[in-house]
């Protein structure tokens, strides 16, 4: 039986410097993350210990530094490091999506969201 229970973050501003133009990866820009954590949280609903979860401040902390250690030509790229960064790190997560929301992606529209998102799951 897999967890249903899910840890997540929604709307994390890290600044980086992805992107296929010249003046994206000279200046960067700020990008919206949203991380969802699959986990069974059923030890942690009833231990009431840290423990038994992830924390969310080391998601945070994780996270933020995987998505702008390296420059990457491609926010799909950039999204894989985070959620490889993720399961590494945190043995019980059994899944990562990480959405990258790019609302200065430069596309000569107008639009309200532009971004990926992507599904990794723990082998094994």
């Amino acid at each position: 039986m897999s967890p249903t229970d899910t840890v997540f973050v929604t709307g994390l501003a890290v600044h980086a410097y992805h992107g296929v133009m010249e003046h994206e990866q000279a200046v960067g820009q700020t990008f919206q993350l949203d991380i969802s954590l699959e986990i069974d949280l059923h030890e942690a609903s009833v231990s009431d210990r840290i423990t038994s979860t992830v924390p969310y401040d080391e998601v945070v902390a994780l996270a933020e530094k995987a998505f702008a250690a390296k420059r990457h030509r491609l926010i799909e790229t950039a999204a894989g490091t985070v959620a490889d960064a993720l399961l590494s790190k945190f043995p019980k997560v059994t899944a990562v999506r990480i959405t990258v929301h790019k609302p200065h992606a430069p596309i000569a529209a107008t639009f309200v969201d532009v971004g990926v998102s992507i599904l990794r799951t723990r082998h094994g």
